[in-house]
């Protein structure tokens, strides 16, 4: 597939990115790739992307899709959909590595769903724009792992001054994590694995009783709120996935083990032993956003394999690749050198694209607005000067719902 880019491209094309403003009503943006990449279908040798009102109004090859005049025309070698980082704490943790910039996660109490990631992303962060720079434009971001449960995650565009004006969901999941990471020492709970689990599972009985509770109360004397409780029995109604961060095989089974009881719909994270239990999380029917490829293969995460994503595509079970989170700075990876990375350990330049784009949107539940480039979608398109995984090629801009950004150089 590689050698297809370079035999479209040629020297390929290149407009020069300037920063616009929010496009103002009717604005048509055309975006012209010497190959684009929809994401739906087969890709377009000279295609077109046309933009208006922050929506896509037409896809197809140049000579098919007639420009308006006094559209914004800008050319790029490759287009793809702007990509999606299914996971990530960018905008919560910032790029200084400083404690005011750092609100991924709290660590004064084990379990805390209440916690929401809204209240603590920062629009203007300095790794939102760099992100971006590199083709990113939606992100699944908030509470990190390291915490039994650590709070929500939400759904942004990489844009906007605001967390209002950025927003695509304001809650997404509930994060908790299983395995080392979230065990505490001193004496403390969780200690161990099974104190863990139990613990979790108590908290889910709760709010269980809770929205009974809730349910039967008498209309006149109602229940007092209680917003640790009411987030878990949005999981129980499966309003809200419960994003489980677990990496050993053991962990892993665990997660499983609790979904079967309680029926919430699980997204596993990270999970570093995916590779070792295929058939168990093909029969549990799971879906998982993987850890990125290049993470370091140590602690729990000593069985990471670059081969995992192959192995999951092979099987058939729904996967995404993320940036993730790191514990130094600036503590997020590229989910655009991920995915390359993948696309050469076996799984492909186009299923390694798609699990930043379509594949990555589907799972997040927001396929229906961006992750592909067709007409009513967002407006979201990432453009390159060659071929998006070669570590040469440069992201020359983006667009988000029709506004311009200049890439990374």
């Amino acid at each position: 597939m590689r050698s297809g880019i370079q035999g479209v491209l040629g020297v390929g094309l290149l407009v020069p990115l300037l920063l616009g403003a929010t496009p103002a009503v009717g604005e048509v943006v055309a975006v012209r790739g010497a190959l684009v990449y929809t994401m739906a279908g087969p890709p377009l040798a000279d295609g077109v992307v046309l933009v208006r009102d922050g929506k896509i109004a037409a896809v197809g090859a140049a000579a098919e899709v007639a420009i308006p005049e006094g559209a914004r025309v800008i050319e790029a070698a490759v287009v793809t959909p702007g990509l999606v980082d299914a996971h990530s704490v960018v905008g919560l943790a910032g790029y200084l590595n400083t404690d005011h910039d750092q609100d991924q996660l709290e660590t004064s109490a084990a379990i805390q769903p209440e916690l929401r990631a809204i209240d603590a992303y920062n629009a203007r962060e300095r790794l939102v724009e760099w992100v971006r720079s590199l083709g990113v434009t939606t992100l699944h971001t908030g509470h990190a792992p390291g915490a039994l449960i650590s709070g929500q995650t939400m759904i942004a565009k990489t844009r906007g001054e605001s967390v209002e004006e950025a927003m695509v969901r304001r809650q997404a999941m509930v994060a908790a994590t299983l395995g080392e990471s979230a065990l505490v020492e001193g004496g403390k709970s969780p200690g161990t694995r099974s104190k863990a689990v139990a613990m979790l599972r108590a908290e889910l009985v709760k709010a269980g009783e809770y929205l009974e509770e809730q349910r039967t109360a008498d209309a006149e004397k109602p229940t007092a709120r209680d917003l640790r409780l009411e987030a878990l029995g949005q999981v129980l109604t499966r309003e809200l996935p419960l994003l489980v961060t677990a990496h050993r095989h053991q962990d892993i089974l665990s997660a499983l083990r609790v979904q079967e009881e309680f029926g919430f719909d699980l997204v596993l994270d990270g999970a570093a032993d995916a590779h070792l239990l295929i058939d168990e999380l093909r029969e549990a029917g799971a879906r998982v956003i993987l850890h990125p490829t290049m993470t370091r293969p140590t602690g729990e995460k000593e069985n990471a394999s670059m081969e995992t994503a192959a192995r999951l595509a092979e099987s058939g079970i729904p996967f995404a690749l993320q940036s993730g989170y790191e514990s130094y700075v600036p503590k997020t990876r590229v989910v655009l050198f991920e995915a390359a990375i993948a696309a050469s350990n076996g799984l492909g330049f186009e299923a390694a694209l798609a699990s930043i784009t379509r594949d990555a949107a589907e799972l997040l539940g927001i396929g229906d607005r961006v992750g592909t480039l067709e007409v009513g979608k967002d407006g979201d398109l990432a453009l390159y000067d060659a071929d998006p995984f070669e570590y040469t090629t440069h992201c020359v801009g983006v667009v988000i719902e029709g506004e311009v950004f200049p890439g990374e150089i």
